[in-house]
């Protein structure tokens, strides 16, 4: 018997988390729930495939959850939440979120939102020639087959939006890849102004897996005014 995707909905509403159920169970998908953050943190090591994590829940907000949960898995993370300011996204991002969708929601986004990201988790691949699936740089080593990376030797956990960053750019190596250029390919979404950030947030939360120096990176270089590279 085919194992069901798992989707892991941590909400302190016990009605969104009914309607996103029933919502995801008939789309096929098998459902867990959480009921907090603490909760979200412990059930996240039963190894779903996608974690929809609300921000203001009492106790540990989803923030807090989702970097606890980073330690365990890196399943991709939909945050789903009330606030729209920037920075509130820009929160979500930096502690290991993958997307985000404000409240109020159609349940048409919310469905093509776990598609895209359970999409970019399995299928997200550029077809290689044999001779060219593991790609190194460096110290840094990525085998495009297994979706792994990595550095002098030791595996460097990424989430898929991480990885998906990387392979882009080191599959291209020396072409510069503007914001708007990562994200349209990365996220599968047209580029707003706001989404700025969003990618220069994932690539700080990359290079703190990959780079020595921060500050001085070995193998993710910006382009001042042009975007990022890798040489």
């Amino acid at each position: 018997m085919e194992k069901r995707t798992k989707i892991l909905i941590a909400d302190d509403n016990p009605e969104i988390r009914e309607v996103l159920g029933v919502l995801l169970k008939s789309e096929g998908y098998e459902v867990e729930e959480a009921v907090d953050g603490d909760d979200a943190v412990e059930k996240a090591a039963d190894s779903p495939d996608l974690i929809i994590l609300d921000v203001m829940m009492p106790g540990k907000d989803g923030f807090r959850a989702c970097v606890d949960i980073r330690n365990i898995t890196m399943a991709p993370i939909l945050f789903l939440t009330a606030k729209t300011e920037d920075a509130d996204k820009t929160m979500g991002f930096s502690a290991g979120g993958d997307d985000y969708l404000v409240k109020p929601f159609s349940y048409s986004e919310i469905i093509a939102r776990v598609k895209a990201l359970l999409r970019r988790c399995y299928v997200y691949q550029i077809e290689r020639k044999d001779d060219e699936n593991i790609v190194e740089v460096g110290d840094l080593c990525v085998n495009i087959d297994k979706k792994s990376v990595e550095l002098e030797g030791k595996s460097v956990l990424l989430t898929d939006m991480e990885y998906n960053i990387l392979k882009l750019l080191i599959l291209n190596r020396k072409r510069i890849f503007s914001t708007q250029e990562i994200y349209e390919a990365v996220w599968e979404k047209p580029f707003f102004y706001g989404d700025n950030n969003t990618v220069m947030v994932h690539i700080r939360r990359l290079r703190t897996k990959i780079e020595k120096d921060t500050q001085n990176p070995q193998y993710i270089k910006t382009v001042w005014g042009r975007g990022y590279t890798i040489e």
